[in-house]
């Protein structure tokens, strides 16, 4: 049995992306005519590690800004929310606090938090109120009081 690669690892071994390609045909009716851009890991992990103490960014919003720097219509925030999910989990594995990418202030669509980063709700709760922001439940989900002012370049 092989031991299991670490998320440092798995975030390496995208070597084909990024890469720009036609809107497919299964996602035209939703998104139109055009290109997307799919993120390699390193560029969704520089964004993350770009937003300063204080502001925050959406995946989708990081999503749009990959599309942009590659000229492309949309961004593929499928493949960027998976990638911000390898991120936080290899930001965890990380032993210098100085090479911790702050994924905590990454949110998902609306300002909402996100359940399967290192600690759950709670640890990223924490991480956000620490920084100033507030937290509010709706219903099941957790969200980020007024994020959209906060937003960063990288929504």
């Amino acid at each position: 049995m092989s031991p299991k690669k670490s998320w440092r690892d798995r975030l390496a071994s995208y070597p084909h992306l990024p890469n720009v390609k036609e809107i497919p045909a299964a996602m035209c009716s939703r998104r139109g005519e055009g290109t997307i851009a799919t993120p390699s890991p390193r560029e969704v992990e520089a964004a993350m590690r770009s937003i300063p103490e204080g502001r925050l960014a959406t995946v989708m919003g990081i999503g749009e800004d990959i599309a942009l720097r590659h000229q492309a219509t949309i961004g593929c925030t499928v493949t960027t929310a998976i990638f911000a999910h390898m991120v936080a989990h290899a930001a965890e594995e990380a032993e210098r606090t100085e090479e911790r990418t702050p994924y905590w202030r990454t949110l998902k669509i609306g300002g909402e938090l996100n359940a399967k980063y290192p600690g759950g709700i709670e640890a990223q709760m924490s991480k956000l109120e620490a920084e100033g922001h507030t937290v509010v439940q709706r219903g099941k989900r957790y969200f980020v009081e007024d994020f959209a002012k906060k937003l960063t370049g990288t929504r």
